[in-house]
């Protein structure tokens, strides 16, 4: 099989880049190690961006999210027990946020591949990449039980942290930066009323909680626990106990419970991996760089690498301008840096960090208390979270 760009991954990064490489008349081939029903049953997050929702219309897939989305104008922080809401609208000068889940923009880009008979292979095991040093990369993949290769100009590794992609790469030509944080988000799915219209990160002495949703009968919520807790140690009852407890008063008050339809704990940490192109492989979102899900940049990050290697390769195929394509990787890391920035301070100012010392302790608190009686810190805060210009 010959194609243009070979893309690892059939996620929304790898299935964005196809679709709006696919309208610029640029052929691609995805390969998904997984089965669709398996990648459209993970839950991910689902705040999106300015620039996301953006992009989302340019590749022609917007319009359910348009209809189905809620924008958020505004985020509120609670500060044990005060109630304070950040207008992201005004600060930002009319910049919003977009409510809706990875599934369903992830159902959506399938089906615009459909649409254009775009080509998409599932269940691709042992994909491997070959000779991306140069100008004739290739890859080779099995599908019931047999092999495949698909000839390529280059490939794109958007298989997520542990894909083969950025295992491709020599260990002596990258440099991985990391930081692992000392606890862990249990999160749950419920079937129940948002407990507010926009999303709430509460600090408090009991630790961190967020309030989030999904739509306006399906809400997720968070709370800081220990990394050696499990999902057996956490009982429907005990966690909403728990996250009543983190919360003020009155949201805690109008709390609607029910049983959790999903549960899992998720550690946090940062990692970034540098260069993100080798060759003529290029790496995009979880495969290079991971957040914490404070800032919810997870996603919005691996938009922002798409956004730059749709608009380098248009150039290269319509111009001749492999500018940006050579620019890739230091365009790219300068926008992942500032989002690993801010996912880190937010992580930093919200949540109990253990063993701290009681003069850091006191830090964090004069830092939330600065936060919020400065309108020039909630205005960088706005700016962050509703994404930094592409």
């Amino acid at each position: 099989m010959k194609t243009q760009v070979g893309i690892i991954g059939g996620g929304p990064s790898g299935l964005m880049l196809s679709q709006l490489l696919d309208l610029k008349g640029i052929d691609s081939v995805v390969l998904e190690r997984k089965s669709r029903d398996y990648v459209l049953s993970r839950i991910r997050a689902g705040v999106l961006e300015q620039g996301f929702t953006d992009l989302m219309r340019e590749a022609g897939v917007g319009e359910r999210m348009d209809r189905e989305g809620e924008i958020h104008e505004g985020v509120c922080i609670s500060d044990n027990g005060v109630l304070h809401r950040i207008d992201l609208e005004k600060l930002t000068g009319g910049d919003t946020v977009m409510v809706y889940g990875q599934t369903e923009l992830t159902r959506d880009l399938y089906e615009a591949r459909d649409a254009r008979n775009g080509k998409v292979i599932h269940e691709a095991e042992d994909v491997q990449p070959h000779d991306i040093t140069t100008d004739a990369p290739y890859l080779t993949y099995t599908k019931d039980g047999e092999e495949y290769r698909v000839d390529c100009d280059f490939i794109i590794g958007a298989d997520g942290f542990h894909g083969v992609s950025r295992k491709s790469i020599p260990e002596s030509e990258i440099r991985e930066y990391e930081k692992v944080y000392p606890f862990g988000w249990l999160g749950i799915l419920s079937e129940t009323k948002p407990v507010h219209d926009e999303l709430i990160y509460a600090r408090s002495e009991r630790g961190f909680a967020l309030c989030s949703l999904r739509s306006r009968v399906l809400s997720r919520y968070y709370v800081q626990v220990p990394l050696e807790d499990t999902v057996e140690d956490w009982s429907d009852e005990r966690f909403w106990d728990e996250l009543k407890a983190r919360l003020p008063e009155d949201v805690a008050a109008r709390l609607e419970t029910g049983p959790s339809i999903e549960k899992s704990i998720a550690p946090l940490r940062s990692f970034v991996c540098e260069p993100m192109r080798y060759g003529n492989l290029f790496l995009a979102g979880d495969a290079a760089h991971i957040v914490p899900p404070t800032g919810a940049k997870g996603l919005n990050s691996a938009a922002s690498d798409i956004y730059y290697l749709y608009h380098a390769m248009v150039a290269y195929y319509a111009e001749g301008d492999a500018s940006g394509l050579d620019s890739y990787s230091e365009t790219a890391l300068r926008r992942v840096w500032k989002a690993q920035r801010f996912s880190w301070w937010m992580t930093s100012m919200l949540h109990q960090f253990p063993n701290e010392d009681p003069f850091d302790q006191r830090l964090q608190e004069i830092e939330l208390e600065y936060f919020l009686s400065s309108e020039a810190a909630r205005t960088s805060l706005a700016e962050n979270y509703v994404g930094l210009p592409f």
